[in-house]
């Protein structure tokens, strides 16, 4: 694997301080307006409603995709890992499989499309980037063929076990399943990258692999692990997804693809450290969720919400590259 996506040098607040402070008033600008525009925004119903079915799901994909940037690589298989996923699952459950064995065998499936991108780029050396577009195209052939040219498997009219509604709906404590789900891989890879001795190889090689590679540090497993782990991570998502709409439709996992990978980018950009990080990802996530909600609100269209949050990802970007030309 080359060098890192992300710059390793450590950031001068004083020089580029004031670029991420213009973003930083941007998001809580267009919040305000959104609040003064739209009462509904602001509600208890629509808060809930977007922390339930935006934040919850796309917050998971992302710390998945947290995981690989953090070694300065990236994966644009996660939709295929949520997809497969959903199709075992709802396949499974279709034919009538206890629901146990189904989740279990959903959740192995998508640990597979990891363990494919591991062997692809640790041992074949393939770039991750090529190496999981690939996977990709590769899933959404399986996805096609398993299901008469990608027609949707819907559940509408089965008998469904007991608690396979309660994956997408169920509650503890008052609190919906989905956001236990978050809060546990949250608090799981905060550990994991932040606290753990294995975290610090991950973050040496997304700063200097090849520094990493000559001290020691077991690198092809560390980035087996990182793609495993992705990949099984955001097979939990097919699971919410089967649960919310009955059915598998094609495809549907790569909706969250995008969105995943500028979350992660959108916290590296406000982290001190500028590196793929746990509670920046959740913040980018809910920026960006609570963003497309209020444009949704005001009557934005789906395709023109895509153009602003593009936008708004490209000027994270942006701030970002040059605050690395700054420190370069």
């Amino acid at each position: 694997m080359s060098d890192s996506l992300l710059s390793p040098v450590a950031p001068r607040p004083r020089q580029t301080g004031w670029l991420r402070a213009i973003i930083v008033l941007t998001f809580v600008a267009l919040l305000v307006f959104f609040i003064i525009a739209v009462p509904a925004f602001a509600t208890v119903s629509n808060i809930r409603s977007v922390l339930l079915n935006n934040v919850a799901p796309l917050a998971i994909v992302a710390l998945a995709m947290t995981l690989v940037t953090r070694i300065g690589a990236i994966d644009l298989s996660v939709g295929t890992a949520i997809d497969i996923a959903c199709l075992v699952l709802v396949t499974l459950v279709l034919h009538q499989v206890s629901l146990p064995v189904a989740l279990f065998a959903a959740l192995i499936a998508a640990l597979l499309v990891g363990v494919f991108n591991a062997f692809l780029v640790t041992q074949l050396g393939v770039e991750p980037f090529l190496a999981t577009l690939g996977t990709l195209f590769i899933g959404q052939s399986v996805q096609q063929l398993s299901s008469n040219g990608g027609q949707p498997v819907y559940l509408l009219s089965q008998k469904l076990p007991d608690g396979f509604s309660a994956i997408g709906h169920g509650a503890l404590l008052g609190i919906p399943l989905p956001l236990w789900l978050l809060f546990l891989v949250a608090l799981a890879l905060y550990q994991l990258l932040h606290r753990s001795a294995t975290g610090r190889s991950l973050r040496v090689m997304g700063e200097q692999y090849s520094v990493a590679q000559h001290s020691g540090v077991p690198v092809k497993r560390l980035t087996a692990l990182a793609f495993i782990l992705a990949a099984l991570i955001a097979g939990i998502v097919g699971l919410i997804l089967a649960a919310n709409v009955k059915a598998w439709v094609p495809l549907s996992g790569n909706a969250y693809l995008l969105n995943a990978i500028g979350a992660s980018f959108i916290g590296a950009t406000f982290a001190p450290s500028r590196r793929p990080n746990v509670l920046g990802t959740l913040l980018g996530v809910v920026l960006l969720s609570f963003i497309a909600n209020g444009l949704l609100l005001v009557g934005w269209n789906f395709y023109w919400q895509q153009v602003a949050t593009g936008g708004l990802i490209f000027i994270v970007l942006a701030v970002g590259a040059l605050r690395a030309r700054h420190h370069s």
